[in-house]
């Protein structure tokens, strides 16, 4: 039996993308996940490994200056749209109200923010909490010589896209620990494309 938080270690971009793949998955209309972590944490590549998994097509960035945007999402998805948010920009917890993220979930629909800590007073209880961090670097340290013993010198510097990301769920969440550990344990899933086909 599995407990929260869970932590996955990722190695690299894709691998962020990966994690993120799984856990839009496991969502339903609804859902909130929200999305925390320094600049360059990696949240952008984990939105889009999300969007990715949903059958969104097209480029999606980071809305810093929209706010909000909309993605649709493909017709084999669990919802027709994800709402992408990021609240880096307001500037108080009544701005993030005003952009009515709990309304527009409720119609088919998922939210995943950018900055979610900012948010999670606005949003009720119900979320599922990913937090992107960079490993200690004393940690990196210690990795990086273990490393150095077995492998060629030119890999060196991947320890700068290790992220290791903490997952916690809240509200309706909390029961759900075994299913988020085991999707993040199995192979990946093919995305959702917008023909209803998996690649």
């Amino acid at each position: 039996m599995s407990a929260w938080p869970l932590l996955v270690l990722s190695d690299s971009p894709a691998a962020t993308k990966d994690v993120a793949g799984r856990l839009a998955g496991l969502c339903a209309s609804g859902d909130v996940v929200l999305l925390s972590g320094d600049l360059g944490a990696g949240k952008t590549a984990f939105a889009q490994g999300f969007a990715a998994a949903l059958g969104v097509e097209g480029p999606v960035t980071s809305p810093t200056f929209a706010l909000v945007r909309q993605y649709r999402c493909a017709a084999t998805a669990p919802v027709a749209t994800l709402i992408h948010a990021d609240v880096y920009r307001t500037g108080s917890l009544g701005e993030v109200v005003e952009l009515a993220l709990g309304e527009l979930v409720e119609e088919r629909a998922i939210a995943l923010i950018e900055w979610g800590d900012l948010a999670a007073p606005a949003l009720g209880n119900d979320a599922l909490d990913v937090l992107l961090e960079l490993p200690d670097a004393v940690e990196v340290e210690a990795e990086a010589e273990a490393e150095a013993e077995a492998e060629v010198e030119a890999e060196a510097g991947a320890g700068t896209e290790r992220r290791i990301i903490t997952i916690r769920g809240r509200g309706r969440w909390v029961e759900r620990v075994d299913e988020v550990a085991g999707a993040l344990s199995h192979p990946s899933p093919e995305p959702a494309h917008a023909d209803g086909h998996a690649t």
